[in-house]
């Protein structure tokens, strides 16, 4: 056994809070990931990683005419050189690069397999070949005039740029997606064209809104092309905040088949959706029954994409069958914005679309002014040597005798002609044969030219004006290489209103209509039988379960559930269990109280009206469609305190309500008395010395109050008789009349 080793000395130890340590390191790893990976940077809309793949190009001469190099090298430079992380993610996001369905302006200009839409992935990177397009040349533009500033890379030996000098307005152009730590970024890309307008209209009108910018850029333009159906005061809303989304649809259209038979044909899917897990999704809700509407699905897509969608017949409704899809399928996607960027290099904030297009601007004319001062300091240097060139040829053969003669010939030159030490050189380095005539007037004609420029500069720097005019003259010219007449600057993406199916209540649609009858027992266990089942006695339940109640409906109907605690629950008639076993239990269905039962079960009717009563005689009349709950946790309808318990929710179809009471107590009195409400306690509908409820229903008094007793017969009180009965709400009412059951129950 080896000793055991002693802690360093208590001098030598350092104390550190560990919830200090864990924030620092925490924030530290958090700040690296959105400075340095996930966040793009507002000028030039790139992350590191593509900046570094761009840099790595140029310096490979990989110019758009030029031939295509393995992308092993490309990956190869990138991470010896400026990226030390894995190689796969620097490929990846090569790739991503030269995508023309994942870049609205790609990148790089790819030779080999760089992957699909349908989500396939690209060769290796030792089979496939790549240069830059002419957007990367755009946004490389000027880097060697330096337009921008440079640091050292991660192991010291070398430089790149922090920015690039970014031509191409590339953040909104292409967008980004990022996920940092805490935050996020999401920008869809636009029109080229449309961002140069919207650029020049922002120089001329400094103060411009991001709403009024959105005269030029209406929405984003996405390179799989699709029809944007957001409304324009959620767009103008995105766009004025930096954050939002964009309900993007598939671009459809019906083909004739001849004799009345036809075929949907989907030609262009949302961004970002791999087309291979769209159809995969689709041919599962096929399998799953859940496409009613479609009865078959075919992929018959070549270089465009062309996905076959046949109707189940054909008096089927396209838009419906279509809206049926985009509902449960990607064919309709949100497409979010968050425009969370690096802004100055350094903080990361959301910017608006104004904000965006300015802070490209700003950097536009730093860039400018970077490079016109470099090329001043070039034209300064030539001049100075032009000038000592030019007095020495004045006295050629005395330069010569110098030359030959003395030791110290550059000495002797800038003693005897007054000259610089770069002037003496530049002549030293002169070669014999740029000694003629010819030559001298050459360097007098350079010598007025960049004069001139020097001039042409120096007033350019001096007015704020003529830079702004020189940017505007850049941008153009940029509008004109991606403008609307060209093949990648078209728009691609439409946009349209929401069609007007969404009314149209889709469930009916997507579930095949049939007739059920629904069953629940008496402890709560629900199932539906196919048909209308006439003969109850033949059912079987559970142990000693037994019939609570049975009604007729579809499957394509809700059912509303009643809970003693006076929550409302909604059913899909389609998704209750079949009528084979017991059922289920409602329970499993619904988040229910333990302490609370199920009341009643009832099918929904749109546009009808409830009356709800609780066991100490209150209650009101509630629109049905304010009841109906889209969520398991149902609707808090009737509000009730223990030991009171809703008991009931009878259909209002009438003009009277009759209630009895555990009393036997019978009262009729009209139904306007009631009052309506969406939730509540409800009014006093009877009043009892002791007990509550028992039954209630409405009836219209024109045809008398009807009931069915113990042997399912019906009887009928005609409006005449039912006089000594009709009163007002809250009276105590009388013994019912001859013939009423002894359960106090008006039944059926």
């Amino acid at each position: 056994m080896g000793k055991p080793v002693d802690p360093p000395p208590e001098d030598e130890t350092e104390r550190i809070d560990l919830k200090t340590a864990l924030e620092e390191r925490y924030l530290a790893y958090a700040l690296s990931t959105i400075m340095h990976r996930a966040l793009p940077d507002a000028r030039d809309g790139l992350k590191p990683v593509h900046r570094r793949i761009l840099y790595a190009m140029q310096l490979l001469r990989l110019n758009p005419g030029v031939v295509h190099r393995k992308c092993a090298k490309i990956v190869g430079d990138v991470i010896g050189g400026f990226h030390p992380h894995g190689d796969q993610s620097v490929y990846d996001a090569l790739v991503r690069l030269a995508q023309d369905f994942a870049q609205r302006y790609p990148l790089v200009d790819g030779q080999g397999n760089f992957g699909n839409i349908d989500g396939d992935n690209a060769a290796a990177y030792r089979y496939t070949e790549a240069r830059m397009t002419e957007v990367a040349r755009l946004l490389l533009d000027g880097i060697e005039e330096d337009a921008v500033d440079f640091r050292p890379t991660y192991n010291g030996e070398d430089e790149e740029p922090i920015v690039l000098p970014a031509a191409f307005p590339n953040l909104l152009a292409n967008g980004s997606q990022g996920i940092a730590v805490g935050m996020a970024t999401s920008i869809p890309p636009h029109n080229a064209a449309e961002l140069c307008d919207a650029a020049l209209y922002l120089i001329q009108h400094p103060e411009s809104s991001s709403e009024q910018l959105m005269t030029f850029v209406p929405g984003p333009d996405f390179p799989t092309g699709g029809i944007i159906v957001e409304t324009r005061a959620s767009m103008i809303e995105t766009y004025r905040t930096g954050r939002g989304a964009f309900r993007t649809r598939a671009r459809w259209h019906v083909e004739d088949q001849g004799r009345g038979t036809w075929l949907a044909v989907v030609t262009e899917i949302p961004y970002m959706v791999q087309k291979g897990r769209l159809i995969e999704k689709i041919a599962e809700l096929l399998n799953d029954k859940k496409l009613p509407l479609v009865a078959d699905l075919r992929d018959e897509s070549a270089e465009d994409i062309r996905v076959v969608i046949e109707p189940r017949a054909r008096t089927v409704d396209p838009n419906l069958m279509m809206e049926s899809l985009f509902r449960l399928s990607e064919l309709e996607a949100r497409i979010p914005m968050n425009m969370n960027v690096l802004t100055g290099g350094l903080v990361p904030r959301v910017l608006g679309l104004n904000e965006a297009l300015r802070a490209w601007l700003d950097h536009r004319r730093d860039v400018l002014l970077r490079r016109s001062r470099f090329r001043l300091g070039q034209i300064e240097k030539r001049l100075e040597i032009l000038r000592g060139l030019l007095i020495v040829y004045l006295d050629l053969d005395r330069v010569i005798k110098i030359i030959r003669e003395e030791d110290e010939p550059k000495v002797e030159l800038m003693r005897f002609f007054e000259l610089s030490e770069v002037q003496a050189n530049a002549i030293l380095d002169t070669r014999l044969r740029a000694l003629r005539k010819l030559e001298e007037m050459q360097l007098k004609t350079e010598l007025d030219e960049l004069t001139v420029e020097k001039g042409q500069i120096e007033d350019l720097l001096a007015s704020e004006a003529t830079q702004w005019k020189l940017i505007s003259h850049d941008i153009r010219e940029v509008k004109k290489l991606f403008g609307p007449e060209t093949a990648i600057g078209k728009r691609r993406t439409d946009f349209a209103d929401m069609p007007e199916t969404t009314e149209i209540d889709l469930t009916q649609a997507m579930v095949e209509r049939e007739p059920v009858t629904v069953v629940v027992s008496k402890k709560g266990w629900i199932r539906a039988l196919k048909g209308h089942v006439q003969d109850f006695s033949t059912l079987t339940f559970k142990g000693d379960d037994a019939l609570q109640l049975g009604f007729f409906t579809e499957t394509t109907a809700k059912v509303l559930v009643l809970a003693s605690n006076g929550k409302v629950f909604t059913l899909e008639a389609s998704k209750l269990p079949g009528g084979r076993g017991f059922g289920d239990p409602i329970r499993l269905m619904i988040e229910l109280e333990e302490t609370a039962d199920i009341v009643s079960a009832f099918p929904y009717k749109a546009g009808t009206k409830l009356l709800m009563v609780t066991s100490d005689g209150r209650g009101f009349v509630a629109p049905t469609d304010d009841v109906v709950a889209n969520t398991r946790k149902g609707r808090q309808v009737v509000n009730v305190a223990v030991p009171v318990v809703a008991i009931l929710a009878a259909p209002a179809e009438g003009d009277h309500v009759a209630i009895i009471g555990e009393n036997r107590k019978l009262l009729c009195f009209p139904l306007s008395e009631v009052a309506e409400m969406g939730r509540g306690k409800g009014v006093r509908l009877q009043r009892y010395k002791d007990g509550g409820v028992s039954d209630a229903k409405v009836f219209k008094l024109t045809e008398g109050l009807t009931w069915l007793d113990t042997s399912s017969r019906t009887w009928t009180v005609a409006e005449g008789e039912l006089t000594e009965w009709l009163g007002h709400r809250a009276e105590a009412g009388r013994l019912p009349p001859k013939g009423f059951p002894k359960n106090n129950k008006f039944g059926g």
